[in-house]
């Protein structure tokens, strides 16, 4: 299964749902999809979406899924990496008027570049991603690493 989270802040992110869409319309992604979409409203018959998942439902679902597809945002990556899962991460971007700055640009690419994570600047990437995460083996997740850390805490100050 593969779990796809779009956060819980009042921005959109249908881009990405779109290009799950076609990926699993073209049977590049056979596994079952479910999405916590948030405030991203997208209709389809191929993924199960909900708005928003409870706590419990959410470490069940994390659990479960093989893979998991989130947004650039700090708090999605991070409780999945703490737990060892495979994540492709996608930045919701300013241009396209989807957050306002491109921060989660940054926090995806630094995250990709310790190994944690795959990182994608654009959802055209996101079939070679999912084809990658097939034999992705994330590195381990150093809490302790106060580079991270100081590195996340500046991103969420600005």
């Amino acid at each position: 299964m593969i779990l796809v989270l779009l956060g819980t802040q009042n921005n959109s992110f249908s881009r990405l749902l779109e290009e799950l869409d076609q990926l699993i319309q073209k049977k590049v992604i056979k596994e079952e999809v479910i999405v916590q979409a948030g405030y991203t409203k997208y209709q389809t018959e191929n993924m199960k979406i909900m708005d928003f998942i409870s706590n419990e439902e959410m470490e069940e679902l994390e659990k479960e899924a093989d893979l998991i597809i989130t947004h650039g945002g700090v708090g999605s990556i991070l409780q999945s990496v703490k737990k060892g899962k495979k994540v492709i991460a996608v930045p919701r971007l300013h241009k396209y008027q989807e957050h306002v700055n491109d921060h989660q640009k940054e926090i995806v690419e630094k995250f990709n570049e310790k190994g944690y994570i795959i990182g994608i600047g654009e959802v055209q990437q996101l079939k070679q991603a999912v084809e990658q995460a097939k034999t992705f083996e994330p590195e381990k997740y150093q809490q302790n690493n106060d580079r991270m850390l100081k590195m996340i805490e500046e991103f969420i100050e600005r």
